[in-house]
């Protein structure tokens, strides 16, 4: 039988993010672990150029914890640390996963990171990111969530709400965007990012990711961005969940004929 093995750009790629790293799967999947890796690893990293190695990367780990892949976000936040993505940046992309995906997800995260954190000899807490207190985070909130989706979107999202849902469209402004938009640590275009591809990976949230495409629009991040970060997602999270994604893409911002 003759050996399965990735080709030589795939295992370059994995053994620049992966230094050393045998994988376990390589001698009982050899078959599915050749045409992953090639396909991952290499075809797939032709398309992703208008992102850079660590937004990608940050990317991939912010649709991990949308999807609940706790053992591969291990190996891959490993990756992403060896790639140049900051501790800080790790930390950040955790938090900015709990308005989305929820604590209740996001709790095994927090640790697994912390946990990987640790092992590298990194000494928690980290420095405070934090810009805005609970006197504050409603209003720098508003502003934020007024700056990134729109005042016009805003506006029509508090005069459509009715009465007795008011608290939750000021949740979204005091808490989602007051409490986390407004961090440091990570730019907002890049949190849009993470937040477009935690989005596209949960499924069942297609009118979020539109409304997300718009916003990566509004503060910058082109169709040309977006389509190479759902590329660098395709292979951890499906082609269902990408094509639909894709669709808000170009629901949003149509291609050129």
């Amino acid at each position: 039988m003759t050996a399965r093995k990735p080709n030589a750009a795939a295992t370059a790629a994995h053994e620049r993010l992966f230094p050393g790293h045998i994988s376990t799967l390589a001698v009982t999947d050899p078959e599915l672990i050749e045409y992953f890796d090639n396909f991952a690893f290499d075809e797939v990293l032709r398309h992703t150029g208008d992102v850079d190695e660590r937004t990608r990367l940050m990317t991939q780990l912010a649709a991990m914890i949308a999807v609940g892949a706790v053992a591969e976000y291990r190996v891959m936040l490993g990756a992403a640390l060896t790639a140049g993505v900051t501790p800080v940046e790790t930390k950040e992309i955790v938090y900015q996963a709990v308005p989305y995906a929820g604590m209740a997800r996001v709790f095994d995260f927090l640790h697994a990171t912390n946990d990987v954190l640790t092992d590298r000899g990194i000494e928690l807490p980290l420095e405070g990111q934090s810009t805005t207190s609970p006197d504050t985070r409603m209003e720098q909130g508003l502003a934020a969530q007024k700056r990134i989706v729109g005042d016009r979107a805003v506006d029509a999202m508090y005069a459509n709400a009715p009465a007795d849902e008011q608290h939750i469209q000021r949740f979204l402004s005091g808490n989602c965007f007051g409490n986390h938009y407004t961090r440091t640590g990570i730019d907002v275009p890049t949190r849009e990012l993470l937040t477009f591809s935690m989005l596209a990976a949960l499924g069942g949230a297609d009118a979020q990711v539109k409304g997300h495409v718009a916003a990566n629009l509004h503060v910058g991040n082109p169709r040309s961005t977006l389509i190479a970060v759902l590329t660098g997602l395709l292979p951890f999270i499906g082609y269902p969940r990408t094509l639909n994604a894709l669709a808000a893409v170009d629901a949003a911002a149509p291609a050129d004929r």
